[in-house]
C-alpha cells in the first residue's frame, strides 16, 4: 500500500475543484456530481491504461468516485484535488493488480512528455493502415509493448503509466506515488529503458 505523501495545501481559492469539494463537503452534492463529471473519464482511461481491461477500469473508477464520496464528509484540502484524485486510483490499480486472481495486459502507451531529453518514443504502425507482413509486425510489436508493461514492477508502470500517458507532471506523480520527483525520474528511465531494451528488435 502505498504512503499518503505530505504535500502543501493549496489554497482554495486556487484550486476550483478543491472548492467544489469543498462545496460537497457542506452538502452540496451537485458539486460533487461536476467533479464525477470533469474527471470520470480521464480516471477511467487510466485504469485502463493500468489493468487494460475496460469493463474492470470503469468498475475501478466508479469504486474510486465511491471513496471520493464517502471521504467527502471528512475532506481536508491537504493537496490539489487531481493529485489526491490519482492517489486513490493509483492505490485502486495497484490493489487491482496484485490480486492473485487477476492477470492484466496493459494497454500500449499514447503520450509522451514535452522534454524532448527524456523521451522513450515507441512509434506503433498502425496495423489498419498497412497491409501484409507490415501488418503483421505492428500487432505482433503491439502485442509486445502489453506484454512488456504487464511485467514492469508496479511502481514503474505506475510512474509511466502517470508520466507518459496520462501527462501529470513529475511533481504530481511523485505526490501520488508518495516518493521524490527524483524517484519519479529513476522509475521512468528504468522502465523506458526496460521497454528499449525488450522491443529492440522492432526498433
Amino acid at each position: 500500500m502505498l504512503k499518503t505523501p505530505k504535500v502543501a495545501a493549496p489554497e482554495p481559492s486556487s484550486d476550483p475543484d478543491v472548492q467544489l469539494m469543498l462545496r460537497f463537503r457542506a452538502g452540496d452534492e451537485n458539486a460533487f456530481r461536476e467533479l464525477f463529471e470533469k474527471h470520470a473519464r480521464a480516471i477511467v482511461n487510466f485504469a485502463y491504461n493500468f489493468v487494460g481491461s475496460r469493463p474492470r477500469a470503469e468498475e475501478l473508477a466508479q469504486d474510486v468516485f465511491l471513496q471520493v464520496y464517502r471521504a467527502g464528509p471528512r475532506y481536508e484540502p491537504n493537496a490539489k484535488f487531481t493529485t489526491w484524485l490519482y492517489r486513490i486510483a493509483t492505490n485502486a490499480c495497484l490493489n487491482e493488480v496484485r490480486r492473485p486472481e487477476r492477470r492484466y495486459r496493459t494497454r500500449p502507451l499514447e503520450r509522451d512528455t514535452d522534454d524532448p531529453g527524456e523521451r522513450g518514443e515507441i512509434a506503433l504502425p498502425d496495423p489498419d493502415a498497412i497491409s501484409g507482413e507490415s501488418a503483421l509486425a505492428g500487432r505482433e510489436l503491439e502485442a509486445r509493448i502489453r506484454d512488456v508493461l504487464g511485467a514492469l514492477p508496479e511502481n514503474q508502470r505506475a510512474a509511466l503509466v502517470l508520466s507518459r500517458v496520462d501527462g501529470l507532471s513529475y511533481r504530481d506523480v511523485a505526490d501520488a506515488l508518495a516518493c521524490s520527483e527524483s524517484a519519479v525520474k529513476s522509475l521512468v528511465f528504468r522502465a523506458t529503458a526496460t521497454l528499449r531494451r525488450e522491443l529492440e528488435e522492432f526498433l
